[in-house]
């Protein structure tokens, strides 16, 4: 498995288990995935952001900036995940 499947794998495991309702930070699955590998997490920090993108294009999550929901192809700053809400 890639650095980014992990990414994505741990972003999507982190945020189902807070539910709908919470988020999580990048940060989470970057210290996740590099514990895991060996890695400083903060050299994931940009990769995580690459994953959080690509899995909100797809559907997947939902990225969040002051709690609101935000276009995944045009963000800045600080931003959390979550899972989107079944409707």
């Amino acid at each position: 498995m890639t650095v980014e499947s992990d990414l994505e794998a741990a972003i999507l495991q982190l945020a189902r288990a807070r539910g709908p309702d919470k988020s999580i930070c990048p940060s989470e699955a970057a210290k996740a995935v590099g514990a895991g590998r060996g890695v400083d997490w903060h050299a994931l920090m940009q990769p995580a952001r690459r994953a959080a993108v690509r899995l909100a294009l797809e559907g997947r999550a939902v990225i969040l900036r002051k709690g609101k929901p935000v276009d995944p192809a045009d963000f800045r700053g600080v931003y959390r995940i979550t899972v989107p809400r079944e409707e």
